[in-house]
């Protein structure tokens, strides 16, 4: 094999020159300038493998056969090399190691140039980026792949790869935010933040942890934090119980894929950071459910009807008895009431999202899997969103003495605290669906606009 791999980095060399080779204009028919770069990224592979010794891994000599391949297509006058370029770093990926998954991306590089709507070639980029522990480059990759791909049962491993990935990326984006809230800083903090590497101080140093980091190294960074954090305030502390519970789900979706629960009807779930991005600079309205306003919305022509048309996201709370089914739901917030378990009446109302507050954690699993509707939900707030009033990476307020806040309150608050939207308003509660007096107290205070025609306050 020694003896046939310098033959084949020659040939290589003879085709596409030695490293630092100025690429050539295109002669006639030759290769095209990107496959000859392709061919001594080879080349350099190639060189790197003689110098090793001896190769006894069949993976390797899988890749070289198909370095083999492409030199010959390359050097075929006419030939379509494209498809022999993505073999090759189809098995430069497979030969394991860093030193494969860069061949694989760089040759990826040059593919994605030479067809920037290859399916194909961008698949590759997001494999090889992914092997590499570049996480939200990879998520790039794939979504360009997906939007060049039109067969949905052929994309569904990609898109679980991406919601792994960003969901791995969430627990960073949460366990940040608690290492800030617990430093008395401002939880809050936006893409700027993180791409600076985000991190909190602790215990007199700077710990530099961000899900832009390289996988390797946010895994040390967390590891780390979790240290410190456990070493300051002790593993009894609730912030660091949850932060310990981060680091535990975020090295399992580093080890595999997120699987769909087949109880949850196929609804992907979403934490803090997912329903910050789903509300991201859009404009909210919660529709209060009382009969006034689901006649006016049911009335053709109706001022009303038009004006919550106008709305990105309309938000509907707890059983909705007076809209209409078909009334428009972007998002369902309910609140579990009374003694667990909680039964009743599933929920079938279609809504892009839906959200479920309750505690303790036990029971609340047990309500969403006895009462979510299979498709009646594309998302699902995660455990993380069940108490936010209460939990301490949210608002971490006292539990109120007189019972849970209303459903509409909760979900005020928790928008308010995300801070993502580009406008918040209630349309129609007065009257019999007012709040109660200390709630109503905190939304007067942070009231810009009242509109007594449309029944409508507008949070600033």
């Amino acid at each position: 094999m020694g003896q046939t791999l310098t033959g084949l980095l020659t040939s290589v060399r003879a085709i596409a020159g030695r490293p630092g080779t100025q690429t050539r204009a295109r002669p006639g028919d030759g290769p095209d300038p990107g496959l000859l770069a392709a061919l001594r990224h080879c080349g350099d592979h190639l060189a790197a493998l003689a110098a090793s010794g001896p190769l006894t891994d069949a993976r390797r000599t899988r890749l070289i056969a198909s370095i083999g391949a492409l030199t010959t297509a390359c050097s075929t006058p006419g030939a379509d090399a494209f498809d022999a370029l993505l073999r090759t770093g189809q098995q430069a990926l497979d030969s394991g190691g860093d030193a494969g998954a860069r061949l694989a991306l760089a040759l990826a590089d040059e593919a994605t140039a030479l067809r920037a709507r290859s399916k194909g070639a961008w698949r590759l980029r997001g494999n090889a980026l992914d092997a590499l522990g570049r996480s939200e480059e990879a998520i790039t990759a794939y979504e360009r792949h997906l939007a060049l791909q039109q067969n949905t049962a052929a994309s569904r491993d990609v898109e679980r790869r991406i919601a792994t990935l960003r969901a791995a990326g969430d627990r960073i984006d949460e366990a940040l935010a608690l290492a800030l809230v617990g430093n008395g800083e401002e939880a809050r903090y936006g893409e700027e933040d993180r791409g600076r590497g985000g991190g909190g101080a602790a215990g007199g140093g700077a710990v530099r942890l961000s899900r832009r980091l390289p996988a390797a190294e946010a895994r040390a960074a967390f590891t780390e934090l979790v240290r410190l954090r456990t070493t300051e305030r002790g593993a009894a502390d609730p912030a660091v119980r949850r932060l310990a519970a981060l680091y535990a789900e975020h090295r399992r979706l580093s080890d595999r894929d997120l699987m769909a629960d087949p109880l949850l009807g196929g609804a992907e779930p979403i934490g803090v950071p997912g329903l910050r991005r789903f509300l991201a600079g859009r404009t909210v309205c919660l529709v209060a459910d009382t009969p006034h306003t689901a006649e006016q919305e049911q009335r053709p022509g109706s001022s009303l009807a038009a004006l919550i048309e106008g709305y990105d996201l309309v938000v509907r709370c707890d059983a909705v008895r007076h809209a209409a089914p078909t009334a428009r739901t972007d998002l369902h917030a309910v609140t579990l009431r009374g003694d667990s378990p909680w039964k009743g009446p599933r929920w079938d109302r279609r809504a892009t999202a839906r959200l479920v507050f309750g505690d303790p954690l036990p029971h609340w699993r047990l309500a969403l899997r006895s009462r979510l509707v299979p498709g009646a939900q594309d998302r699902i707030g995660d455990a993380t969103l069940r108490r936010p009033l209460h939990d301490p990476a949210l608002l971490a307020e006292t539990a109120d003495a007189d019972g849970p806040a209303s459903t509409a309150y909760t979900v005020l608050r928790l928008l308010d605290f995300l801070g993502t939207p580009a406008r918040v308003d209630l349309i129609g509660f007065e009257g019999p669906a007012a709040l109660p007096p200390r709630e109503r107290e905190w939304i007067g205070a942070r009231t810009g606009t009242t509109d007594d025609t449309a029944v409508r306050i507008t949070l600033r």
